[in-house]
């Protein structure tokens, strides 16, 4: 089973190498082929964030071949793809918190509430 796996693995980094190389194409452009799972929501990013490094954990954890480094390459898209989600998320929650910080400073009761209420909501979802 190895053996075609390893076989697999050099016959897709041949192709994609000969590939890259007729075209001259940058290195971003040449692994674009593996879209990964998508993250729409925070808790999507997070599920698929614990998943896929727990993937990337069990194929570390053996000798390293080729076929691996195939099978890296492609977890990493859907890991991209969650940190991507989670960054935007996060960004979104430190606005969020700035709201909070500014209405306080204010001393705009209703303002505070909603936007703590909010901040608390997505925040709970990244504590555990």
């Amino acid at each position: 089973m190895k053996i075609v796996k390893y076989g697999l693995a050099c016959i897709l980094f041949a192709v994609g190498t000969h590939s890259a190389m007729a075209f001259d194409a940058p290195a971003q452009e040449r692994f674009d082929h593996f879209k990964g799972e998508q993250s729409t929501s925070l808790e999507e990013a997070l599920a698929n964030f614990a998943e896929y490094n727990e993937k990337l954990e069990v194929v570390l954890n053996g000798e390293l071949e080729p076929a691996d480094m195939a099978e890296i390459h492609q977890l990493t898209y859907t890991l991209e793809n969650a940190l991507e989600r989670i960054n935007i998320e996060l960004a979104q929650l430190a606005e969020t918190l700035e709201e909070v910080h500014l209405g306080s400073e204010q001393l705009a009761y209703d303002r505070v509430r909603e936007a703590a209420r909010l901040y608390l909501e997505t925040a709970r979802k990244i504590e555990k």
